[in-house]
């Protein structure tokens, strides 16, 4: 059986053979101590077929891991409720579950990634992100997404997109750094009164101390950012772990070889400085808002 998503199964199993190879045990040897065969390891550490919380534990066990935030973030990426001590967040992050029915396997991947993340970077060329919508922003960015929902299925994702938005507001919250290209502050998504809305509410956010955004404004000339949105999260203490999320229409891709996480990581750094800085960005919202309330 498979036990979580693909992309934190490959995660797991990789951080898995990294501890394992510290130790100098081979495969076969780590399979020994614990009592299975060696296939299962090699299954675990491929990703091919997840692992228990229990399966986990035992091997850390046995590796002599037992950093708490280091055994809880590994026991988080296998499925398990985060029961250990050293946390960074509450164990509510698994409120997605109950929509497991209603949501692509794709999209409850990247809520299970985002709700372990401890940052997050990302760059948007059409709409707001996600962690910094309004309802009504989100409710019209669904409507268009989706052509004609039946307006209760509306509702429950709307919910959902809310409900994503808790990383925020935890004791020890997602540190989001996002860059907007301008267009996304001069698309009028679901008229003047939601924009406007929508615009004060992104200026709001940023007085979160851990929210900063860098607007890309059209004077700006071409950049690299033209190739498309992108979504990269990293996990406390284990580099290795990040993970780099592109949308498409049907689907979401995740790079997670070396050389894409440092192309996208470099790219993302060189926006940056091409973007306006954190402050300039705020005052260009604000413009935004003051010649739309004239």
């Amino acid at each position: 059986m498979r036990y979580g998503p693909a992309v934190r199964r490959r995660k797991l199993g990789a951080e898995l053979r990294r501890q394992r190879e510290l130790t100098g045990m081979t495969s076969r040897e780590a399979a020994g101590a614990v009592g299975w065969h060696q296939s299962k390891v090699s299954r675990i550490e491929t990703g091919s077929s997840g692992a228990k919380p229990a399966d986990v534990a035992r091997l850390l066990d046995v590796y002599s891991v037992f950093d708490p935030e280091l055994r809880a973030l590994l026991r988080a990426l296998c499925g398990a409720d985060p029961a250990e001590p050293g946390r960074p967040r509450s164990g509510s992050r698994r409120w997605w579950h109950g929509y497991r029915e209603l949501l692509p396997a794709s999209y409850l991947d990247f809520i299970s990634l985002e709700a372990e993340a401890c940052r997050a970077r990302t760059l948007e060329t059409t709409v707001v992100p996600g962690l910094l919508q309004t309802p009504e922003y989100a409710r019209a960015v669904t409507r268009a997404a989706l052509g004609d929902p039946a307006p209760e299925l509306v509702e429950q994702l709307v919910r959902v997109r809310m409900a994503r938005q808790s990383v925020l507001r935890t004791a020890r919250p997602l540190e989001l750094c996002a860059i907007l290209d301008e267009a996304v502050l001069r698309h009028e998504v679901g008229g003047p009164e939601i924009m406007a809305g929508q615009l004060r509410h992104l200026r709001d956010s940023t007085s979160l101390p851990h929210v900063r955004l860098h607007i890309l404004p059209f004077t700006g000339g071409n950049h690299m950012g033209v190739t498309g949105p992108f979504v990269i999260l990293s996990f406390p203490r284990i580099a290795d772990l990040d993970v780099v999320v592109i949308d498409h229409l049907t689907s979401s891709l995740y790079l997670e070889r070396q050389e894409d996480l440092w192309a996208y990581g470099s790219a993302f750094t060189k926006l940056r400085a091409h973007a306006l800085s954190h402050e300039n960005s705020l005052e260009f919202i604000t413009e935004i808002i003051r010649h739309r309330d004239r």
